[in-house]
């Protein structure tokens, strides 16, 4: 997969019927064709899908990236049907400005600058049913007919942003992160028994690593949707998404997913801050140093899906 730069040159794919197709032409399948909003697509777009595509097929990673479409899956996906979208959240990858697009469609607030921050993330109030509401039948039919789309970003970059978010600054005030989930993770994963610090990245590398997870993961709850791989969240290899976008080139993604989805004269994703959505090596070098080779290796084998199906270079650099 090529690393696309931040302004990814647009190549303009356009549809040619079949009879007339001159020899040696890229032909997309059926199902990869763009989701009926007109036939032209830029070609970085289609190749994202036709990797998701490829990955899936892989048996060596099947366990990497198969997943049921289960409640939890289901409970991530955000519904407007007045314009037959659905959005598949993937926590610290700038999911609350989408969720704020997706409110003023839905005609919640008439703008985003009116919708308060403290009602954006209240599902009693915020007028954004999930997928997991519906019948089944219902569910079947959206998941067929609706624009589906969901945003990624490095997969390790995500996990350290997470930790910041939720262990070190906790910017909206949840202290169950540091009085529940940090000491039950220091309890089975701390190795220096005498260390009193609060939580360091080391345990949360070492939580995340471990094959055994899925216990804390249970007592956690729905809190893990903070850290737990794209797989697991949206199920790209069993529901078959229109776009996926990257948060390292959002400038040109989001934009793109708008007009897409046929809303782009309707709203407009808020103003991205220069900077925050490039990927940062030495950001990632920083919180490894010191972090066992082993423990890192065993992180990568658990997102290893994730890395593969959507492009993200395997980080070499922290693993040899």
């Amino acid at each position: 997969m090529v690393a696309y730069g931040a302004k990814q040159e647009f190549l303009l794919l356009t549809a040619v019927p079949d009879a007339g197709k001159p020899p040696g032409e890229k032909h997309f399948p059926e199902e990869l064709k763009p989701t009926g909003k007109g036939l032209v697509q830029p070609l970085v777009y289609m190749e994202r899908l036709e990797l998701i595509r490829n990955v899936c097929r892989d048996e060596a990673l099947k366990n990497l990236s198969h997943t049921a479409i289960s409640k939890f899956v289901l409970d991530r996906i955000f519904v407007c049907d007045k314009h037959r979208i659905l959005f598949c959240q993937t926590p610290k990858v700038g999911n609350t400005q989408w969720k704020k697009v997706l409110i003023v469609l839905n005609g919640a607030f008439p703008s985003i600058e009116e919708i308060p921050e403290n009602v954006v993330h209240d599902h009693e109030k915020n007028g954004l049913p999930r997928l997991s509401s519906f019948s089944d039948a219902e569910i079947q039919k959206r998941l067929k007919t609706y624009f589906k789309f969901f945003i990624v970003r490095d997969p390790f970059e995500r996990l350290i942003s997470a930790f910041k978010d939720k262990f070190v600054h906790n910017p909206r005030f949840e202290p169950w992160y540091r009085h529940e989930i940090a000491p039950g993770i220091i309890r089975k994963y701390r190795r220096n028994r005498t260390e009193t610090r609060g939580i360091q990245f080391e345990d949360f590398v070492r939580y995340l690593g471990d094959p055994n997870h899925r216990w804390l993961d249970l007592q956690f709850g729905d809190h893990i949707i903070h850290w737990v791989t794209y797989v697991e969240l949206c199920a790209p290899c069993e529901i078959k998404y229109s776009v996926i976008g990257h948060h390292e080139t959002l400038e040109d993604d989001a934009p793109y997913i708008l007009k897409e989805a046929g809303i782009d004269h309707l709203v407009s994703y808020p103003t991205i801050p220069p900077g925050i959505t490039v990927y940062n090596k030495t950001k990632v070098e920083r919180y490894f140093l010191g972090i066992s080779k082993r423990d890192i290796r065993r992180l990568y084998a658990r997102f290893e899906g994730d890395f593969k199906l959507f492009g993200y270079q395997k980080p070499d650099f922290l693993l040899n």
